[in-house]
């Protein structure tokens, strides 16, 4: 386990609609809401400053955030509409942004996926060394949320 961990939490950006279309419920129209996203950063040695992660250096990070989920109409790879939910895209009347899968957990997936294969290494060699996210987490509302949790030992991505 990491002997240190930070913390950096993004409130109610959006709003953001999306549908899952699986459900059997209203869940499988669109619908929206304002998300939350908290990330962990873990690293077992502090950098020259005695910080796990520089929190100036997210700011790209909440510009991704912003771009992907503010006013978004997210569309799962594996919408059987998907090529008439792009099509609002194509015709601007929805700003798109496309996902493996919809809901909390796709998306803890696939920003931990980024977060660690993309933006870490990004952001520079050694500090995608040191430097690890170990949660993320999104928030639909204050009782609904869901994360993906890992550690660089756990070699996802090797």
């Amino acid at each position: 386990m990491a002997k240190y961990i930070s913390t950096k939490t993004y409130k109610h950006l959006g709003p953001v609609a999306y549908r899952q279309w699986r459900a059997d419920s209203h869940c499988n129209l669109i619908h929206g809401y304002a998300l939350s996203f908290h990330f962990e950063f873990e690293a077992d040695t502090l950098d020259a400053r005695n910080w796990v992660m520089d929190f100036g250096g997210l700011r790209p990070l909440k510009q991704h955030l912003e771009d992907w989920f503010d006013h978004t109409l997210l569309v799962a790879d594996d919408d059987p509409q998907r090529d008439e939910l792009i099509a609002l895209g194509k015709s601007g009347l929805a700003k798109i942004t496309e996902v493996e899968k919809t809901g909390c957990e796709g998306l803890a997936t696939w920003l931990y996926e980024y977060i660690n294969t993309i933006f870490l290494p990004d952001y520079g060699k050694a500090e995608a060394e040191r430097i690890w996210c170990c949660k993320v987490e999104v928030r639909e509302t204050d009782s609904n949320m869901a994360m993906k949790v890992g550690h660089r030992e756990d070699g996802e991505f090797e």
